[in-house]
């Protein structure tokens, strides 16, 4: 399969390996940049000023030195709330909901369950509920910076969507569908959602409750979130926001937690509060951030995956391949600097068994796998683009998917020096970008629509 795509590939690939450096007096002029991916893994990029479109992906703020700290600080003053102390009573059952890929999780969990302590909750009361182990794998366990003495008290509850005995039926949403929850929600008095927030723009965006629905619900529900016409249709993606909404409202969640993500492992900001309140004042910090304007595209976009192993996701591939094709002239090349070394899920594997692509696109849509969203992004950057992938993953694999790979560093150099123009993402994973006056996309004004958040505060 993907015959023409390959030819194409593994020309200029060639190309790259046999390509062999200018050296002349204007080298001396070029600009050094240093692409960050993995863990202190570097790609040295020498470009031309005129050459290099726009560098993204490096926030002007400072990841926080103590996120712990900086946790309990936010409880002691939430955003609209009262303190901590006020919304819990003696005896109370406190659930801790982390969301799936939340960074810092132990550094938080610590600081929030020392704010809990100090507010009068026992450490039998409380329990962290974590999203299922196929979706943790590299983080770390959430309790382990807390006290030992405390860590042997406080439980730890890993979600499966699959035990039905392990879910409780909430209520049904507005469309009709039953809302299940892990039971460890349903039974807790008190729930307290951890997220990270994340682009509007984002395909598997979640809204305000993302984090905590449907990740914590019945498998059923997960696969009908991952839909792929929830990608495709802004109307579909509203429907599903709301539902998430109204999940978090059946659940009386009312003081919540949310970060915005730093580089790599890191957090800039960690606010607590009103659900409302946090998510209106977190979304224009995430945006400050992490998004950007170009002036306009490049015929190569290098984006890096910073983070250790829990960021080398396909799912985090899928995002800064959305950041990249915002970005990339069609016809284009786009580079993905990363140490991923997991095995594609079943839905990128459709796109290796299936014999063209419109005949992929038709089993993807039908595929409601974790990976559906990347496997959909992949074939969107592949319809215009070549895609190259630096990874732990063997050729083989890469190239089955319709994706060049790239050995080393050097090759990505070499590929810089073949293109006219260039752009480079750091954190690619976290990014979002737009041409000069570019309104609201329609996913955009879906998950404003659905958490009441109009255009003007975009």
């Amino acid at each position: 399969m993907w015959r023409m795509v390959f030819e194409i590939n593994v020309a200029e690939t060639w190309i790259i390996r046999n390509y062999r450096e200018k050296v002349n007096g204007s080298m001396m002029s070029d600009m050094e940049m240093v692409l960050k991916y993995g863990t202190g893994s570097t790609v040295p990029l020498r470009l031309d000023p005129p050459e290099l479109i726009g560098a993204y992906g490096r926030p002007r703020q400072a990841a926080l030195d103590d996120p712990a700290a900086a946790v309990a600080a936010a409880l002691v003053d939430p955003l609209d709330f009262p303190p901590l102390k006020m919304a819990i009573a003696p005896g109370d059952r406190i659930a801790l909901a982390l969301a799936d890929g939340l960074p810092c999780a132990a550094q938080l969990v610590a600081g929030v369950v020392a704010s809990l302590l100090e507010a009068g909750a026992k450490p039998e009361e409380i329990t962290v509920l974590q999203a299922c182990q196929e979706s943790n794998t590299g983080w770390p366990d959430p309790r382990c910076q807390l006290p030992a003495s405390v860590r042997r008290r406080v439980s730890l509850v890993t979600h499966d969507p699959t035990q039905r005995d392990e879910l409780g039926y909430l209520a049904a949403s507005a469309a009709g569908e039953p809302i299940y929850v892990n039971r460890v929600l349903w039974d807790a008095d008190v729930v307290l959602p951890i997220g990270c927030l994340r682009l509007e723009s984002h395909l598997d965006y979640g809204g305000a409750f993302g984090g905590l629905f449907p990740t914590f619900s019945d498998q059923a529900t997960q696969q009908r979130f991952r839909a792929a016409g929830n990608y495709r249709s802004a109307k579909r993606r509203q429907l599903r926001l709301r539902e998430a909404d109204e999940a978090g409202w059946w659940l009386g969640v009312s003081l919540a937690i949310q970060v915005v993500p730093g580089p790599g492992d890191s957090i800039l900001h960690v606010l607590a509060g009103n659900s409302g309140a946090i998510y209106q004042r977190g979304r224009r910090l995430c945006r400050e951030a992490w998004y950007y304007r170009s002036p306009r595209r490049a015929s190569l976009v290098v984006a890096g995956i910073e983070g250790a192993a829990a960021c080398q996701t396909w799912e985090n591939v899928g995002r800064a391949l959305a950041a990249a094709m915002n970005l990339v002239e069609d016809e284009g090349a786009i580079a993905i600097c990363s140490d991923l070394a997991a095995a594609p899920g079943t839905a990128l594997l459709k796109i290796t068994q299936a014999e063209s692509r419109d005949l992929a696109y038709r089993q993807i849509r039908r595929e409601r796998s974790p990976d559906a969203p990347t496997a959909y992004q992949l074939l969107r950057a592949l319809e215009k683009n070549k895609v190259y992938l630096l990874s732990r993953l063997a050729d083989e694999v890469v190239e089955n998917l319709g994706i060049a790979p790239v050995e080393n560093v050097r090759q990505i150099r070499r590929l810089a020096d073949c293109h006219s123009t260039c752009a480079v993402i750091w954190n690619a994973q976290y990014v979002m970008t737009g041409g000069e006056g570019d309104g609201a996309s329609d996913l955009q004004q879906a998950a404003g629509s659905a958490t009441g958040i109009g255009r003007e505060d975009q």
